[in-house]
């Protein structure tokens, strides 16, 4: 979740905000603090001190990690007998009403639903994207965090057996 920030929060520093180039007042003789800027971070409208600065959050996993990972969600709905096998996942025309019938012969119509295709079906995806709570993805870009999110996993049976040769 830590790569999925943007890390663009930012605050101004002293040397970045508008103004404070002549000096309040002279150094001695008035019986107030000495002062060299109204926009040091003590004043209104002055800089902020140690504020947040752009940077990345990225944490990098090494790719046996993710692999192991990916392996022991799926692993995980398994036991829980939240893992569902269909024969292929085809539609001639993208229609959400053929996927909501889908879903419900299922019985998961009212869960969170990862539909894993072979490959890339744009047709699938389409009926399915109006559907709040089903995502679809081919079954090689489903991530641990994906398996997680959902309640019930639909896989193409085919999906697994060309991706089973791969790794």
């Amino acid at each position: 979740l830590a790569n999925q920030r943007q890390g663009t929060a930012k605050t101004k520093t002293r040397g970045e905000v508008t103004g404070g180039n002549q000096k309040p007042w002279k150094q001695k003789g008035t019986g107030r603090a000495r002062q060299g800027s109204t926009r040091a971070p003590n004043w209104p409208g002055g800089g902020t001190v140690f504020g947040p600065q752009p940077r990345s959050y990225t944490q990098i996993v090494p790719k046996q990690v993710r692999q192991l990972a990916r392996k022991s969600a799926l692993n995980a709905r398994a036991r829980e007998q939240a893992v569902l096998l269909v024969d292929a996942l085809s539609f001639s025309a993208p229609k959400t009403k053929a996927m909501t019938q889908l879903l419900a012969s299922l019985g998961v119509a009212e869960k969170k639903v990862l539909l894993l295709t072979e490959g890339v079906k744009p047709n699938v995806y389409l009926s399915a994207r109006n559907l709040g709570r089903v995502m679809v993805l081919p079954y090689s870009d489903a991530s641990t965090y994906h398996i997680l999110w959902s309640d019930v996993v639909v896989i193409e049976s085919a999906a697994l057996t060309t991706n089973s040769a791969e790794g």
